[in-house]
């Protein structure tokens, strides 16, 4: 299913139940995902040097929460982790807001989202640091997720995490023994307490009954680049691929996911105006990251990232860019060139 069609013959029904929750980042996101791949979002005319076949093609709307856009910047991604991984067993350690709290979370979005990035990541570093349990600098990738699978509000951080650190001052590696990374509950306990306090100072009013245990879920993944691929998934196309759309009739949208706990595909039936609003309240504020890098995979660490694969013997191989997909002439499959570019309508100078 085509999840403009779902939103060109539902919105006016959507904007009339959900206009008192519209952000204009939701806007500007629903109205690029009805643009994408039409005039409105520009034309490029290309020409086939091999049959002259020349043809205006529309443009992508290039926005990172349309189901149909930002493959090639997916695979950039993938490409500089791919180039930072290491040959040591990985983990990816999940921080999970409670429930009481995610109202505040919806209305306070940035500075929550914020608070949660420097808690998660600060607990993580100085349980690396710790010499009870490694005494040495981690790297990791963290990222932001705010869709259960089915596509409900559910606030969470994965964290990839090399099994190891590095002490800078002995140049040595120090490996975790085992396929154990830190306690859990220890894990949670300090990122509660760290994430109230940063609430507080930013005068953010808890509500009661939070709760005093959080849950963090800190489980061994192998080799790491599985689990980047499956993070990759979720960075730059939206919460659902349109191949899940299953059905839209009788204004109810079927979709399907598959259950975490069983693996087992599932279906869920909402009401089309519903369906569009729980893909938007994913959207996030805009210019906000929803990937970063810690440690010695930042990207202002590149000389101890050297460091670390020199210790580990890491061969690094030259990194070559990733070219941009091509336009193939539907008539002989050859490439064709971009000769001339032309804005939309509505966008004026």
């Amino acid at each position: 299913m085509d999840l403009v069609a779902i939103v060109d013959q539902h919105f006016d029904t959507f904007m009339t139940q959900y206009a008192d929750r519209v952000l204009p980042s939701h806007l500007n996101a629903i109205n690029a995902i009805r643009r994408c791949r039409t005039p409105n979002s520009g034309e490029l005319h290309v020409h086939c040097t091999e049959c002259d076949r020349a043809e205006w093609r529309p443009m992508s709307c290039g926005h990172r929460n349309c189901p149909k856009c930002q493959n090639h910047e997916t695979s950039q991604w993938l490409d500089r982790q791919r180039s930072k991984l290491l040959p040591v067993e990985y983990f990816m350690v999940t921080f999970t807001l409670p429930f009481e709290l995610r109202a505040l979370a919806w209305h306070f979005q940035a500075s929550i989202y914020a608070i949660m990035f420097a808690c998660v990541t600060s607990t993580l570093k100085d349980f690396g640091l710790n010499p009870k349990h490694l005494g040495a600098n981690m790297g990791m990738t963290a990222v932001l997720h705010t869709n259960t699978r089915k596509l409900d509000y559910h606030p969470h951080i994965h964290v990839i995490v090399p099994g190891g650190g590095i002490d800078k001052s002995r140049r040595q590696w120090k490996k975790l023994k085992g396929k154990y990374l830190f306690h859990e509950f220890a894990l949670a306990k300090v990122f509660r307490a760290r994430f109230l306090a940063a609430a507080n100072e930013e005068k953010l009013t808890i509500p009661a009954g939070v709760p005093k245990e959080w849950i963090v879920n800190c489980r061994h993944v192998g080799k790491g680049l599985p689990t980047l691929k499956y993070l990759s998934r979720y960075l730059y196309r939206g919460v659902i691929a349109e191949k899940n759309i299953l059905t839209c009739r009788d204004g109810k949208v079927t979709f399907a996911y598959v259950e975490s706990e069983t693996g087992e595909t599932k279906h869920r039936t909402l009401n089309a105006e519903d369906f569009i609003w729980h893909i938007l309240q994913h959207v996030l504020p805009r210019g906000f990251r929803r990937v970063r890098d810690y440690g010695f995979l930042h990207g202002n660490a590149k000389k101890l990232l050297s460091l670390v694969q020199l210790v580990l013997q890491v061969m690094i191989v030259a990194d070559k860019p990733r070219p941009r997909p091509v336009f193939k002439c539907p008539k002989c499959k050859s490439p064709m060139t971009i000769t001339a570019f032309r804005r939309p309508a509505w966008v004026s100078g």
